[in-house]
């Protein structure tokens, strides 16, 4: 029996001792703020092709304290030629940690004033051609959307005409993101492209057009080897 109660005692000392031990948290953050940014007149800006751009900036803030001093931006923009840029604003927090936001700035021409946005379908005669052996894979049906994003400068959400997200069930990621700008006598010219999936962009864009009896079409060559020669209708 003392046995048994010596043994309780040598116990009950240690899970005492054990539970008042010092739990220390020195030098450690329990909370941390990341820089949250304010775009100042918005995260998309126009400009016309010839002017002069400046850059409004934003305000950076972490927590309650102005850390605007701290941004770096990264891009240009250069008005005097058509085309979509990219300007980057990033700053690190006291913890280290990174934050960043994006700006768009479209540089336009004011003389184009059609507007060719739209929800659009691929129509018959659409193909993608092997430029190598000349072979036609005909494909229709699949919608492309077409967005204004200043006169004469458009956003095409998939310069293959779901080829590879559509058609071939790849998914969003091989959709051939871009830009295009209208000219004048409705003849189109490619901005910028890319494809998140594979990396990289168009080689060219052909034979591009607008006709407002019969839509848009065009001839986009990738990788030099395959030319999507789409026709697009609403």
């Amino acid at each position: 029996m003392k046995h048994i109660f010596k043994t309780m005692a040598f116990l009950l000392t240690t899970v005492l001792f054990v539970g008042c031990q010092k739990i220390t948290t020195d030098g450690v953050t329990q909370i941390t703020y990341y820089p949250v940014f304010t775009l100042t007149g918005g995260s998309t800006l126009t400009v016309p092709v010839g002017q002069t751009f400046t850059d409004p900036g934003v305000i950076c803030m972490e927590g309650e304290n102005d850390i605007t001093g701290k941004v770096k931006v990264s891009g240009s923009v250069n008005t005097n030629q058509l085309g979509v840029y990219q300007l980057t604003y990033s700053a690190i927090n006291v913890d280290g940690f990174a934050g960043s936001a994006t700006r768009t700035v479209v540089v336009y021409n004011p003389a184009i004033t059609t507007d060719i946005s739209g929800a659009y379908t691929v129509a018959a005669g659409t193909n993608r051609t092997t430029l190598s052996s000349g072979a036609k894979t005909a494909y229709s049906g699949y919608p492309v959307n077409i967005t204004l994003m200043a006169p004469g400068v458009f956003y095409v959400s998939d310069f293959f005409g779901g080829y590879y997200d559509k058609r071939a069930a790849y998914g969003s990621s091989y959709a051939m993101t871009g830009y295009i700008s209208l000219n004048e006598d409705n003849s189109i010219d490619l901005i910028s492209s890319h494809v998140s999936g594979w990396g990289d962009g168009l080689t060219e864009l052909d034979n591009a057009s607008y006709d407002p009896d019969s839509g848009i079409q065009w001839s986009a060559v990738y990788v030099a080897n395959y030319s999507f020669n789409v026709i697009l209708t609403k």
